[in-house]
C-alpha cells in the first residue's frame, strides 16, 4: 500500500488529523497551511508539514512508516536538519514519527532517545487507534489497519455512517477514501468481491461522478440541436456514462500508483465503457505504473 500518497491525502482532507493522533485540541489546527516540502539537496520528502501562519505556534514534520526500517530515524533527522538549514523557519518546530505497529519503529539511538524525551520527537503507533470515534480520518486510518478479515464489516459500518453526512463534499470525499483503500488492501480479490464490501453503485452517487455524467449528457444535448434530441441524448448519456467511469478510475488509478501522466489521462478517455469495465476489474491486479500503460496500450490496440 502506498501510504505515504494516502496519508498525504488524509492529512490535506482532515486538517485536525495530526493534532487528533498526537492528543492536542483539535482547535490547535486552526492556524495551520499543510504542505509536502522537499529537500532538494538529497531528494528528501516529508510525508507532511503543518505550517503556522503566525510565529507563536510550532511547525509540525510528519513522517508516516508502516514496515520495518532500521535506519528510519536517521533519515528522519537529515530531513529534519535540512530542511531547517534550507528554508530556516522562524518558529519553533515539533517532529511526529507516526508508525503502523511499535514493530515497525527501529530502536533509537542515544542522540534520539533525547530529542523523544524532550518532546522534540513524538511518536504515534496507530495500533493504539481502536476505540470508537467521531472522527472521519481515524475512522480510515482504523480502515487501512484492519484484518482482512475485519476491514470488510468497518468498511459497510463507515459507509452506512457517512450516508448520514450532510456535508455532500466531504461525503463523497470520504467515499472516495474507502475505495481508495479497499483497493490498496485486497490486490487480488476481485471486483465482485470488493463491491461486496462497499458497492460500486455508492461510488455512482460522489460529485466527481455525478458531475462528469451532467457533462457529458450536456455535450449530447448540444449535438442533439444538429442530429435529434432524442440521438443527442442518448450520445450524452453514453458520454455521461463514459466520463464518470473514466473519472472514477483515474481517482483510483492516482491513489494506487501516485501522479497519473498526462498521456495515460488522455488514453483512458479514449477507452469505451466496456473497456473502462474491464480495467475496472483489471486494476486489482495491477501492481506498477508500467504494468498500467502496457494494459491500456493492448486494450486500445484492439
Amino acid at each position: 500500500m502506498k501510504t505515504d500518497t494516502l496519508f498525504f491525502q488524509l492529512f490535506q482532507s482532515f486538517h485536525t488529523l495530526l493534532f487528533e493522533l498526537i492528543d492536542r485540541p483539535t482547535s490547535e489546527a486552526e492556524g495551520y497551511k499543510f504542505s509536502s516540502v522537499e529537500i532538494k539537496e538529497k531528494a528528501f520528502r516529508f510525508d507532511g508539514i503543518f505550517m503556522p501562519e503566525s510565529r507563536d505556534k510550532p511547525i509540525f514534520l510528519a513522517e508516516v512508516q508502516f514496515q520495518p526500517k532500521e535506519n528510519f530515524y536517521s533519515e528522519f533527522l537529515a530531513e529534519i536538519f535540512l530542511y531547517l538549514n534550507q528554508y530556516r523557519p522562524t518558529q519553533d518546530w515539533q517532529a511526529v514519527a507516526i508508525f503502523a505497529r511499535q514493530n515497525c519503529e527501529p530502536a533509537p539511538d542515544r542522540f534520539c532517545q533525547e530529542l523523544i524525551a524532550s518532546g522534540r520527537i513524538k511518536r504515534v503507533y496507530l495500533e493504539d487507534l481502536r476505540q470508537e470515534t467521531n472522527s472521519h480520518g481515524i475512522e480510515i486510518i482504523q480502515l487501512i489497519l484492519a484484518s482482512e478479515k475485519k476491514a470488510p464489516k468497518l468498511a459497510r459500518k463507515l459507509a452506512e455512517k457517512v450516508e448520514q453526512e450532510t456535508n455532500t463534499e466531504l461525503r463523497d470525499n470520504i467515499v472516495e477514501f474507502i475505495e481508495a483503500v479497499l483497493v490498496y488492501k485486497f490486490p487480488k480479490l476481485s471486483r465482485q468481491e470488493v463491491e461486496a464490501m462497499f458497492t460500486h453503485s455508492d461510488l455512482k452517487k460522489t460529485r466527481v461522478y455525478q458531475e462528469a455524467v451532467q457533462e457529458g449528457l450536456q455535450l449530447g444535448k448540444q449535438e442533439g440541436l444538429q442530429i435529434g434530441e432524442q440521438r443527442g441524448l442518448q450520445i450524452g448519456e453514453q458520454r455521461g456514462l463514459v466520463k464518470g467511469q473514466s473519472a472514477m478510475l483515474q481517482r483510483q488509478l492516482t491513489r494506487k500508483f501516485g501522479k497519473i501522466s498526462p498521456s495515460i489521462k488522455s488514453k483512458i478517455l479514449k477507452l469505451s465503457v466496456a473497456q473502462l469495465e474491464d480495467l475496472a476489474d483489471a486494476i486489482f491486479d495491477l501492481q506498477t505504473s508500467a504494468d498500467l500503460s502496457a494494459w491500456i496500450k493492448k486494450h486500445l490496440a484492439r
